[in-house]
């Protein structure tokens, strides 16, 4: 994991609300790093350099967000973003900590692909960028990758995500590897057979439209697939982008039962209805679809209960000329590194108030830490000081021509929000300040 380089120094961050999840904290206080790293206040008693000192007053101070589930598109796509914009867009964010998908060009499913992005990372990215790589070669689901040579390369989880594997004795034995290996697979949940070329929810508006439709039967039988053999292998699979009411269903039941299964959620997948396609705009054209309001209740309820435990953006940036075409062939999935903190707080913790803006806090930090076995995620004395400081009650317009991210891809333009990150620490250094 690579931190900016920083100058002996100390720094104070004064009267915050600290929301610390993993060291279970909430209180008024002042936080102390030093070279880079949390420390406790006697660490700065006898400092002999100048202090930087941060008025937090009225901004909570908690452990960098992490997004683990980010498309930076390089190797390969650079015209979409480049791993330096999309960190940049991540920073922006809140975002001191990202995992991006294998689905570039050469595939990551190799240890060269993965060295040649941690060094990309190293040299450009302002921001912790974590490589997960492929489950199988090319992302095909014909032939497994190397996963162990590419876990030795440094990958944090395997997921051919973008596709999805749809030989069960395959994922088997993908699961069983990633047991040896000891990293979780991650899978982009979808039965090609059920969906056959759909590219919006089958429903009302896919009638009305004359679009084909993507059934969530075909995300549910995959969700279902994964719990099966995530209680034959006794190892972790976690399913991306949940957008069906009957994969949660599914989900709690098998937590209930102590299957190591566990699911996430995309901020689109509980601001928008189906409804948004009716004009053909295709940046409401993502994988999974947008779906029904049944579907967001039952995701909001997943969240409120526990059962589904993470929060991440599928960040999926396309230049424009790539969406400005006919709704069926336009590529799905859009741009959300730099709006989604702001649509979660608004909707979950103020309007929904379906979580605390604790939870919501533990769900982009100590949930995604431990999942993928990081040491990130905490404000705990020695640990690197990743800080996301952030303005809960901040009331702002989104504007797609300011973003960062190289695409604007976006169906939030123009959208008023209540929350947003006010300044984003790595490793001790100021990254992105609003």
């Amino acid at each position: 994991m690579r931190y900016p380089n920083y100058a002996m120094s100390a720094i104070v961050i004064h009267n915050g609300r600290i929301i610390d999840p993993a060291n279970g904290r909430d209180e008024i206080g002042d936080l102390v790093i030093v070279d880079g790293k949390i420390a406790d206040q006697s660490a700065i008693r006898n400092q002999k350099s100048a202090i930087e000192e941060i008025d937090a007053t009225e901004l909570i101070v908690a452990p960098g967000l992490i997004d683990m589930h980010v498309h930076l598109r390089e190797p390969g796509f650079g015209h979409k973003e480049t791993i330096a914009s999309g960190a940049r867009a991540a920073a922006t964010g809140g975002f001191t900590t990202v995992v991006c998908m294998p689905n570039t060009l050469p595939v990551a499913d190799n240890p060269s692909t993965i060295t040649w992005i941690k060094d990309r990372a190293r040299d450009s990215a302002r921001v912790n960028v974590l490589p997960a790589g492929a489950i199988s070669k090319n992302l095909e689901g014909l032939e497994l990758a190397p996963i162990a040579s590419i876990v030795q390369s440094g990958v944090i989880a395997i997921t051919d995500d973008g596709k999805c594997v749809q030989n069960h004795e395959l994922m088997r034995r993908a699961v069983e590897y990633a047991r040896m290996v000891g990293v979780p697979v991650l899978d982009h949940c979808q039965d090609y057979n059920l969906v056959g070329h759909g590219v919006v929810n089958e429903g009302e508006w896919s009638t009305l439209l004359g679009l084909s439709g993507w059934p969530a039967a075909g995300e549910e039988a995959m969700v279902m697939r994964n719990i099966l053999l995530a209680e034959l292998c006794d190892h972790h699979i976690h399913c991306q982008h949940i957008s069906a009411a009957g994969s949660i269903r599914l989900i709690r039941e098998a937590r209930g039962r102590g299957v190591k299964i566990s699911g996430e959620v995309c901020p689109h997948h509980v601001a928008l209805t189906d409804a948004a396609i009716q004009n053909f705009d295709t940046n409401c054209k993502m994988n999974p679809p947008l779906r029904t309001q049944r579907d967001i209740d039952a995701i909001i309820e997943g969240i409120a209960d526990g059962t589904l435990t993470i929060l991440c953006s599928d960040h999926a940036p396309h230049a424009a000329f790539e969406k400005e075409v006919e709704f069926d062939q336009a590529p799905f999935g859009i741009v959300g590194l730099e709006t989604e903190l702001g649509l979660f707080i608004d909707i979950l913790v103020h309007k929904r108030k379906a979580i605390s803006i604790n939870r919501l806090i533990e769900m982009f930090t100590l949930e995604p830490a431990r999942l993928l076995k990081i040491e990130v995620g905490t404000l705990s004395i020695g640990a690197n000081a990743d800080i996301t400081l952030i303005d809960p009650d901040l009331e702002w317009t989104v504007d797609a021509s300011s973003f960062e991210s190289l695409s604007r891809n976006t169906p939030f333009g123009g959208w008023k929000l209540k929350g947003r990150a006010a300044r984003t620490i790595v490793g001790g250094e100021t990254v992105w300040q609003l």
